[in-house]
């Protein structure tokens, strides 16, 4: 079976390297209804759909799955954005379930540990699964704990240190905000083909779809841009194509 990493790459190829985000607020209704019209309407312009906590709580187990399956009969990829950080017993649990409920990948902190990590990413992809590790993230405030300067084996500032660790545990790809390109580029540099750069913040927050792949950002992560356009299709169709560089 084609690893989740081989698998996003393939349907980029033709749909570009758009992630709906399809993170809605608390206060619409509908979820489900609403995840699938999604995904039946832009998926010529995805290559995966990615679903937060307060999307996955309020919905039932069948209702998840319907999405997930939804998302793989147009060939696109699902990724289950739960930031997980836990003991190994409960990473393995909270994966097994997510697995069940046909998610391809999950994102997790790597504040839980360098070996905690490796175990996580080994049953992953003993499963067919794909592991995303936070690096830096797109919110202003987040210069305040992944730019922090800490002191293991070296002096390093954080982002540096869980890029190191994203390396040396070989998850599929890290999450770096299009808000901060040089960190991108920084991130790009140092792992190369090794794994894909994941970045949110285009839009709403403030990034640009050009800054960020051309600073080296391999899929990016689109949500509130689409979701609240009065055109979100045609929104989609540009992102799609400055994915592709054009």
């Amino acid at each position: 079976m084609p690893t989740f990493k081989t698998r996003l790459a393939e349907i980029a190829k033709t749909n570009g390297k758009v992630i709906l985000a399809n993170d809605y607020d608390p206060s619409v209704k509908n979820l489900e209804t609403k995840t699938i019209s999604n995904i039946k309407k832009l998926h010529p312009y995805l290559c995966a759909v990615k679903l937060n906590f307060h999307l996955l709580l309020p919905l039932s187990g069948k209702q998840i799955f319907k999405i997930n399956k939804t998302a793989h009969r147009y060939g696109l990829q699902t990724i289950a954005d739960i930031k997980l950080n836990d003991i190994g017993n409960t990473n393995k649990v909270t994966t097994e379930n997510l697995w069940s409920l046909g998610f391809d990948a999950v994102i997790a902190n790597p504040i839980m540990g360098l070996d905690s990590l490796k175990n996580l990413v080994k049953s992953a992809h003993k499963n067919g699964k794909g592991v995303i590790t936070l690096c830096h993230m797109s919110a202003p405030e987040a210069k305040l704990s992944y730019d922090m300067e800490i002191k293991l084996h070296k002096k390093q500032q954080l982002y540096q240190l869980f890029l190191d660790w994203a390396l040396t545990a070989k998850v599929d790809g890290i999450v770096v905000g299009a808000t901060f390109p040089k960190i991108i580029q920084y991130c790009s540099k140092k792992a190369g083909k090794k794994l894909s750069i994941f970045s949110p913040g285009v839009g709403t927050q403030g990034g640009n779809a050009n800054e960020v792949i051309s600073s080296g950002t391999n899929y990016l992560i689109v949500g509130r841009t689409i979701l609240n356009a009065t055109k979100p299709v045609d929104v989609a169709k540009n992102l799609q194509l400055d994915s592709f560089g054009k």
